[in-house]
């Protein structure tokens, strides 16, 4: 019963904060109306904002918020592209551990039987190699990022290898958008509009570059998944 009142809190307030719409606040508009704020605050309180931001985008990676990409281009648009990926990398990672732990001690060992043949899929190429296959699955996205970070803990994964395999494996497709978030300042300083699709200044041209080689190496780890399941 009580892990059940556990379960049924956790999905109310996850509806809560999807009806409440502050996903729709987590946009390049919002951040280009409000640029002048936000910068005025990193800069005369760089450490306060970046612990700020770390607690955001780990509360938004634990409650599945949407608009994680557009908190990690902020990243990049406020702090650099180096920091910026150091934030959203230690954020994204601390908020899939909490979803990992909090997996790991509520649900039932026979919680994998109820997710589905995809989710069971997963979790026999987990077993087989736990830090290859996590590895690779936080570097190409194949798999919903939630479900990766439930998943393993119904198969036995030690904390210490999610935790690692979850840093290491988000850290290029995080740089390639904090890259593109780095160059959101000279599109609005040229008087553009920022969106998504419509963002071609060098960076994002490189950061494009990157998401390709990521998408092509999918391809064959695909196949080999697939002939393996």
């Amino acid at each position: 019963m009580k892990k059940i009142v556990i379960v049924l809190a956790v999905v109310a307030l996850l509806l809560a904060l999807r009806f409440t719409g502050l996903g729709e606040l987590l946009s390049l508009d919002t951040l280009a109306r409000h640029r002048a704020v936000l910068t005025g605050w990193v800069a005369e309180n760089p450490i306060l904002t970046a612990l700020a931001y770390l607690a955001i985008y780990t509360a938004a990676t634990a409650f599945s918020v949407p608009g994680a990409l557009v908190l990690t281009l902020s990243g990049g648009f406020l702090f650099g592209a180096v920091l910026g990926t150091a934030l959203t990398v230690v954020g994204a990672t601390a908020g899939a551990t909490l979803v990992f732990l909090f997996a790991q001690r509520v649900f039932g060992a026979d919680a994998l039987q109820k997710m589905g043949p995809r989710a069971e899929g997963l979790a026999r190429g987990i077993q087989a190699n736990a830090w290859s296959y996590l590895l690779v699955l936080r570097l190409v996205p194949l798999f919903p990022f939630f479900l990766v970070n439930l998943v393993p803990a119904f198969c036995g994964v030690r904390t210490s290898v999610f935790v690692a395999t979850t840093a290491l494996g988000i850290i290029p497709g995080t740089a390639v958008f904090s890259l593109s978030g780095a160059g959101l300042g000279r599109v609005l300083d040229a008087g553009g509009t920022p969106s998504l699709s419509g963002i071609l200044t060098p960076e994002i041209i490189a950061a494009l570059c990157g998401l390709a080689a990521l998408a092509l190496l999918a391809i064959p780890l695909k196949k080999r998944f697939s002939a393996s399941g």
